[in-house]
């Protein structure tokens, strides 16, 4: 998968307009209320270590996970397996994301990753935009075409994984001319989610344009009780600021932007306080913890693997970099 360069938006962060009241998930207090973003192939658990070595992010979750491959335990290292490395024994709170179209694999495989890998919240992934997700499996953003489904599926795996609060991340809609989160949102709420999480693009942009986040704050207007949370193109500390102050969600979700500066987390959460973000590190800082990432990535899935995994990452470091594309070949 390959993530087009977003700009770098080094302005100095302005202040918070308010304070900020605090996120709950359920009974999980998110302190910063900055999430990190589900992203398969990539959010596993050497990348979620070292985010959490920076610092900044209240809540992190797993890549995303096919119920169906986990009812089955398909693949190997290569499948659910894989991207559930180290889940049982990591810090909590702590998300697994799960997407399929069945409401009783799903409500299945959250109650096992509740009871057996201890994960805080079960995250349903309604936003996919990727074809063998969407076309293929009729799962991910394909759901948003059907409401009443979303809040049937929400309703089954919330009991299920009981009392673990269930959330779901969604998209604007499928396309431009039929955008569904109004409805999408109240049936979450409506069915017993706790938390939503909105992408502002539709799934037919998949990273395309800018993040509509006039939109996402509008979903707010239907949310009776549970947070709202925005992601989408928040490239610098002072881009979350701006959201907080203008869209006053009550979180953000840090996705792209920090695959190769993992250290972004901890500059927005030091903006939301008051601080002055430290500086990005130096070269010399970077490409360390680019071969200390391959050291972790190879130690946990074996050489051949961990070097397929690392491929994408170094290229997330280089994004933007003089040379960058030489670098990726």
């Amino acid at each position: 998968m390959n993530f087009p360069v977003l700009p770098r938006d080094n302005a100095e962060p302005a202040k918070l307009a308010t304070p900020l009241p605090p996120l709950y998930i359920g009974p999980w207090l998110i302190d910063p209320p900055i999430l990190q973003a589900p992203m398969a192939g990539f959010s596993n658990y050497v990348y979620r270590q070292i985010v959490r070595e920076y610092g900044g992010a209240g809540l992190l979750t797993t890549e995303m996970i096919s119920a169906t491959g986990f009812s089955y335990l398909t693949g190997g290292l290569k499948g659910a397996v894989e991207r559930l490395w180290g889940v049982a024994a990591e810090p909590k709170p702590l998300a697994a994301q799960i997407w399929d179209k069945n409401a009783a694999t799903l409500a299945e495989t959250g109650r096992r990753l509740v009871n057996e890998y201890k994960v805080s919240i079960v995250d349903l992934n309604f936003g996919c935009p990727v074809r063998k997700v969407v076309e293929r499996a009729e799962s991910g953003s394909y759901l948003l075409n059907t409401p009443a489904k979303v809040g049937a599926i929400i309703a089954r795996v919330a009991k299920a994984c009981a009392p673990a609060p269930v959330t779901a991340k969604i998209r604007l809609g499928c396309t431009h001319a039929k955008m569904t989160a109004r409805e999408v949102v109240r049936v979450i709420e409506e069915s017993g989610g706790a938390a939503v999480t909105v992408h502002g693009r539709v799934a037919e942009d998949f990273f395309s344009g800018q993040a509509d986040w006039e939109r996402i704050a509008e979903l707010k207007t239907v949310l009776k009780k549970i947070p709202l949370i925005g992601n989408g193109d928040l490239n610098s500390a002072a881009m979350v600021v701006k959201a907080f102050n203008q869209y006053a969600p009550a979180g953000v979700m840090i996705g792209r932007s920090g695959l190769g500066r993992p250290w972004l987390f901890r500059q927005a959460a030091d903006a939301l306080q008051g601080l002055a973000p430290k500086p990005e590190p130096g070269l010399a800082e970077q490409r360390e913890l680019l071969l200390r990432h391959h050291r972790l990535i190879t130690a946990h899935f074996g050489e051949e693997r961990g070097n397929l995994l690392m491929r994408k990452f170094s290229c997330c470091y280089a994004q933007g970099r003089p040379g960058a594309r030489q670098f990726r070949a």
